[in-house]
């Protein structure tokens, strides 16, 4: 009986654990793609994956200036750092 109960408890912990930050900026707003990626190559970053987070975030999966494997949020409209894994 306490699978029942327990079962959509920790599906709705895990998800929450694994989400990130969320960007309210309206889309026109936003940076364009291709200059915030080349600016963040400039500041040395490696990007292997680059992609709209669910919460409407810029985020990034690669290497930092150091070879520091990193994912990182930004802000769209700013690139402004939000979180780092």
């Amino acid at each position: 009986m306490k699978s029942i109960f327990l079962a959509p408890l920790l599906i709705a912990l895990s998800s929450a654990a694994f989400a990130g930050p969320a960007c309210s900026v309206p889309q026109d707003k936003w940076m364009k793609e291709a200059d915030f990626k080349k600016s963040l190559e400039v500041q040395g970053y490696q990007i292997k994956t680059f992609k709209v987070s669910k919460g409407q975030c810029y985020e990034i999966y690669g290497f930092d200036k150091a070879g520091k494997k990193v994912e990182i949020y930004f802000d769209p409209a700013t690139g402004a750092p939000l979180e780092s894994k």
